[in-house]
């Protein structure tokens, strides 16, 4: 029957049509849950299961906490946007394959070379015939001799030796995959003839004393650390790869941590048995993670636990702070650390924690001490932060905790008679919570601030607001001039304080019951720089 003037058979035709061009990494419209706006998104991946398929997005200009699983009924696929950059990478990785070095990439790169991934290495130790349609693999180091090294490569041989002198402590000999072929090099020579020509000038004297004391000068030097260099996102794969892909999906549906059923923001490399379980229960005093309630109960028979691991260092009322040294308790730092990044997507994991402090403030009642959140710090810290990583578990969010943390991370600076700041770069919620306790911090001390006598105006400077709240120098005055507080008028710095500005504050300390008391705090600093020789 026709509908609207199109058949059945063509209409569905023409919805199958649209639905086998979303591919993974195009972007369309997608309605979002429980709303009737349709965002772009981003395609991450796509699954089938029982015969439906299901495609992952991620809304574009929003957090990525919101990214879901969605059916095809939400998708507009009448405005699809194919994947971007997917040719540039193909035919980068091609040159990489077909050339000697893969240092000097030539700007049209040959048809005839091998297709491999985007992640291999930019040194390229092995030349693969322009048949071929696979990159072959090098051979082992140990199973074959030393070849010569010929002026095709140079520039090769240079900088394997370079790369084996920063691993090892003593000198290696270089093993080099050579082609006595000439069709097999031609390619690649007609292509890099003229830049072997200046390196084999440039770097004849020094091959005659050894490979050791030769430095490159790599065309593509900044297209070899934007593959290399460790990201910022949070990501733990390089990106444009399968693994970036996958640590761009949330892998854990729910936890299960202590009276709390969580769902998990953002991924975390837990174990893949544990993964696949529709839920991941938590000891929430070890922090130990099993498979079943059934498993947790037995482990609960056996853990002797009812607090964090550590010296209570501060208690008053219900709220709680432990100590706990990376290196002491590496398991329990460990699962911390795990947890966490179920809610951090800007955390990177570091299972060497041995050089952190821990500082897990709990809400204690008699059935034991509960995490609320927790930061962490670095033993020595070259540029003072007195935070590595700070975290507020969702159910305690929204409750004035986070300012809670921040609050007692300067007191433990105030102790230590010095300024600290936070690990940069903030997150979009860690720099809220930071920027309205610098705002408030500072205001409290300016309000306070009394005139020396009564006809004078009352005078401060950056330094004393420093001293007092312990906040760094370029911190305080990111703040002021992020509220326009501070005004130059007549040859001086004045601090400009507006109504509404003071009505926020009345409003924000009155809402603030939970306080830091610093006669709760029993803490001596320790020199870890002394106590590591």
């Amino acid at each position: 029957m026709p509908i609207g003037g199109v058949k059945m058979d063509d209409a569905l035709s023409i919805i199958s049509d649209g639905l086998s061009a979303v591919t993974e990494g195009c972007k369309l419209p997608v309605r979002m849950k429980n709303t009737e706006d349709w965002p772009k998104a981003e395609v991450i991946s796509i699954r089938q299961i029982k015969g439906v398929l299901q495609y992952y997005v991620h809304y574009v200009d929003y957090n990525k906490r919101l990214d879901e699983w969605v059916t095809e009924d939400r998708l507009d696929t009448r405005k699809i946007e194919p994947p971007t950059g997917k040719d540039n990478d193909k035919s980068h990785a091609n040159t990489t394959t077909a050339t000697t070095t893969g240092l000097n990439t030539p700007k049209n790169p040959p048809t005839t070379a091998a297709s491999t991934n985007n992640k291999a290495t930019p040194v390229s130790t092995s030349v693969a015939p322009p048949s071929s349609g696979v990159a072959s693999r090098p051979p082992s180091p140990g199973l074959e001799e030393s070849p010569i090294v010929t002026g095709t490569t140079v520039l090769q041989a240079a900088l394997q030796k370079k790369t084996a002198r920063k691993r090892k402590s003593q000198s290696s000999t270089e093993t080099l995959v050579t082609d006595d072929s000439s069709s097999s090099l031609s390619t690649a020579n007609n292509s890099l003839s003229a830049s072997l020509t200046s390196a084999n000038n440039s770097l004849s004297a020094s091959l005659s004393g050894g490979l050791s004391d030769v430095t490159l000068n790599i065309d593509n030097k900044k297209e070899v650390e934007k593959t290399t260099a460790p990201r910022l996102t949070g990501s733990l794969a390089a990106p444009g790869t399968h693994d970036d892909a996958i640590t761009r999906m949330k892998n854990v549906e729910l936890i299960e941590l202590g009276r709390h059923r969580i769902k998990p923001w953002y991924f975390a490399p837990y174990p893949v048995e544990l993964v696949s379980l529709p839920c991941i229960y938590i000891c929430e005093f070890c922090l130990k993670y099993v498979k079943s309630r059934v498993c947790l109960g037995r482990h609960l028979t056996k853990c002797n636990l009812k607090h964090p691991p550590g010296n209570e260092i501060y208690r008053k009322n219900s709220i709680s702070f432990f100590e706990i040294d990376g290196r002491k308790n590496k398991m329990y730092a460990q699962n911390l650390c795990l947890l966490a990044k179920l809610f951090l997507d800007h955390k990177t994991l570091y299972y060497d924690t041995d050089p952190f402090l821990f500082y897990v403030m709990c809400e204690t009642d008699n059935k034991g001490c509960h995490i609320v959140g927790y930061f962490s710090k670095e033993k020595e810290s070259s540029e003072d932060y007195n935070v590595a990583c700070i975290l507020v578990m969702p159910p305690y969010q929204r409750k004035s905790y986070g300012k809670l943390l921040i609050e007692f991370s300067y007191e433990l600076s105030k102790f230590e008679g010095k300024t600290g700041s936070p690990e940069k770069p903030l997150s979009d919620l860690g720099l809220l919570s930071y920027r309205s306790y610098w705002t408030y911090a500072i205001l409290q001390v300016i309000l306070q601030t009394k005139a020396k006598e009564e006809d004078e105006v009352p005078q401060i400077t950056i330094n004393d607001i420093c001293e007092m709240t312990s906040i760094k120098k370029e911190d305080v005055i990111s703040t002021l001039q992020s509220m326009n507080l501070i005004n130059y008028y007549k040859g001086q710095y004045i601090i400009c304080l507006q109504k509404d500005l003071l009505d926020k504050y009345q409003k924000e300390q009155s809402r603030r019951t939970l306080r830091i008391d610093s006669r709760c705090l029993h803490w001596t600093p320790k020199d870890w720089s002394k106590r590591s020789k």
